[in-house]
């Protein structure tokens, strides 16, 4: 069941202009995290000021300005047992474990109806979910390397699936079109990004804080995904999740996936979840029961930020991370969303 939790609040303090960024960065869709799991172990929880700073953000807009927007943080319960996790056996380095579990959505019914049509494609090559009339969680790494924009980012589009094709329904000798989804692109108005993904301010958790809302110029009339509080692996219905993305050794498919988590520290999850890059920044979901209700209900609990490689006892180990969506970043992305507070009390 989807339990509800109070929400912490944030609170807008002060907006400053900053220069705009030089959108220099390039894209990595592969990261080399410089905290693993025995690393996020060791962390100690944030206080009440470091939250303040981490969850304080930048805006950058569409015509180049930029902001900065300082926060407060009320009613934040600081839990000091809040990054143990448990201890499961190492793996071989591949993205791909044993037999590749991933399904490509060819079926256009299934496609462009919930919960597959709330996967959206992001222009620098990345995927992101809908979660409102005009918003897209996706990764902070899509967008900003921790010093910079990315080169793509200065003119951002995201992909809609297009429900028809247009033209009067020729195909194009030899082109395969049963399945293969084609896009609607529609401009980004503004992008906020954690100052936790900021490198320098966070250092060693920025991982944590890889997710940012894109703000979309015209809004969609689609079905969208509802966040949801990260539930703990022992809540979820056999640990299992499911993401849908556009992974980039299946150009132009639809790529769907399930899988269970293996461990879990405060604010990721990692799990061995078949993935290539491209689905990073896929919404990372669960269904489970609303409360006093007989009805199922999807809702986006992490966000996939990709395969990580990290020095784990002195050996390079990988595994596939997913940010979790805690309270404290249920009632960010929430007030990146609504604009205030009062739509966030409970998740």
């Amino acid at each position: 069941t989807w339990h509800l939790k109070k929400i912490p609040q944030i609170v807008r303090e002060r907006t400053f202009s900053l220069d705009s960024p030089k959108f220099e960065a390039k894209t990595k869709l592969e990261l080399n995290s410089v905290c693993g799991i025995e690393c996020q172990r060791k962390l100690p929880v944030p206080s009440l000021s470091d939250l303040k700073n981490l969850l304080s953000y930048e805006t950058v807009f569409e015509n180049g300005t930029r902001t900065l927007t300082e926060v407060n943080v009320l009613g934040a319960v600081l839990d000091p047992a809040a990054n143990t996790t448990t201890r499961r056996p190492l793996r071989k380095k591949r993205q791909i474990y044993g037999t590749d579990s991933r399904f490509s959505i060819y079926d256009k019914r299934f496609m462009t109806n919930f919960p597959f049509n709330t996967a959206v494609k992001i222009s620098t090559g990345c995927s992101g979910i809908l979660v409102s009339p005009k918003h897209v969680l996706t990764a902070a790494h899509c967008l900003h390397n921790g010093k910079d924009y990315v080169k793509g980012s200065k003119r951002l589009r995201v992909g809609l699936m297009k429900t028809k094709s247009r033209g009067n329904g020729r195909k194009r000798k030899g082109a395969k079109r049963n399945g293969v989804p084609s896009f609607q692109w529609t401009r980004v108005k503004s992008t906020h990004i954690p100052k936790g993904w900021f490198k320098g301010v966070s250092g060693d958790i920025a991982l944590d804080y890889d997710y940012a809302v894109l703000e979309l110029k015209r809004p969609h009339k689609r079905k969208y995904m509802e966040l949801g509080i990260s539930p703990t692996i022992k809540m979820m219905p056999g640990s299992m999740i499911h993401f849908s993305g556009f992974d980039n050794d299946r150009s132009g498919q639809l790529v769907y996936r399930f899988c269970s988590i293996s461990d879990e520290s405060n604010d990721l999850f990692y799990q061995y979840c078949d993935a290539e890059p491209g689905s990073t920044g896929s919404g990372i979901y669960l269904r489970l029961k609303e409360p006093d209700k007989k009805k199922w209900k999807r809702k986006i609990i992490a966000v996939y930020s990709g395969h990580q490689w990290v020095d784990i006892n002195g050996e390079q180990q990988d595994y596939n991370v997913a940010v979790r969506i805690t309270p404290l970043k249920y009632a960010q992305i929430c007030f990146w969303i609504h604009g205030n507070d009062e739509n966030c009390t409970q998740g």
